[in-house]
């Protein structure tokens, strides 16, 4: 199927053969999303790291500082007292077995998984549904907690998970293209800050290779990663 008027035009303007400055590929990627929509503008960074080593896997979560513009469906499991605090701090879906068997059977309501530590042993059941979709609970990503208030605020703050696919990308959301650039900007840096120090001890060579931005309906720009760091 030939691309649409509005894209031909926006690719046009995308030099294919220069990898431009972090700030000035923002700008382009926000000009041309012409969308009926407010498009999401997509940071994507591949690697040198091979992540079926485990010494080379990364992952993490950064709060952006200027929010990602996406609402977040978060579930939290969880019994008591901390069930009614995770309903207290605004959690959508909040459950233990009940949500359990709801997930099981396909229904899935929620975007970001937080769990508390007794919890595991139920979630853990659900590994293979919800691993692939990376909404597994994670204690080193602050999902797996007893501050359930804590972790809910910071998923609806703009909280950001990153893991690399098995060709090594990372790529996620850096807020909408009606963000100011200089909001964006000041994202993707954060983003790309928490990457870099997730370098793995298993990586060797060039770590960040190739770097693009981009918006949903929208051609990628490539970017020059010597333009990274502020």
């Amino acid at each position: 199927m030939k691309p649409g008027k509005r894209l031909r035009a926006a690719y046009k303007s995308v030099d294919t053969n220069r990898a431009y400055p972090l700030a000035e590929a923002i700008d382009l990627v926000r000009s041309n999303a012409s969308a009926k929509f407010d498009e999401t503008v997509e940071l994507a960074m591949n690697l040198g790291i091979d992540p079926r080593h485990a010494d080379q896997m990364v992952r993490g979560l950064i709060s952006l500082p200027n929010g990602t513009g996406k609402t977040l469906r978060i579930g939290v499991f969880a019994r008591g007292a901390k069930a009614e605090e995770a309903s207290a701090a605004g959690a959508d879906v909040v459950g233990a077995e009940d949500l359990a068997e709801r997930v099981q059977g396909g229904e899935i309501a929620f975007d970001r998984c937080i769990a508390t530590p007794d919890m595991m042993a139920l979630v853990g059941r659900l590994g293979k549904i919800l691993g692939p979709r990376g909404l597994m609970p994670n204690p080193r990503l602050g999902t797996v907690t007893m501050d359930v208030r804590g972790a809910v605020a910071a998923a609806r703050a703009g909280q950001v998970e990153f893991r690399a696919e098995k060709a090594g990308v990372i790529h996620a959301g850096i807020g909408k293209a009606s963000f100011p650039s200089e909001k964006l900007l000041e994202n993707a840096r954060a983003l790309i800050d928490a990457v870099q120090k997730a370098k793995p001890t298993g990586a060797k060579g060039t770590y960040v290779q190739r770097v693009a931005v981009s918006s949903t309906m929208g051609p990628g720009v490539r970017v020059d990663p010597a333009t990274l760091a502020a």
